[in-house]
């Protein structure tokens, strides 16, 4: 049997390396700034680490966990007019 992924609209911000301020207001589950422009986050599964690029993702229960570029390009779309 298939199964399709519910449509489910989330909130996400990306991790630039120079936008730490952003993302910590987005993202209270930062641990810490660690070496390199790297993030660590608390999540549901442990500690993860978010690099440049990737995407810090509010989840449907209000958790939080970072998401590769290209993952979240597969996945996601935006929504409504970007020009609003």
């Amino acid at each position: 049997m298939q199964y399709r992924k519910k449509p489910v609209v989330i909130d996400a911000v990306q991790w630039t390396g120079y936008n730490f301020l952003e993302v910590k207001n987005f993202c209270p589950e930062i641990v810490c700034l660690a070496s390199g422009h790297e993030l660590c986050i608390e999540t549901l599964e442990g500690d993860h680490t978010a690099s440049v690029g990737d995407w810090i993702i509010k989840g449907v229960a209000g958790e939080y966990y970072p998401c590769k570029p290209d993952i979240f390009e597969q996945t996601y779309e935006p929504v409504g007019d970007e020009d609003e």
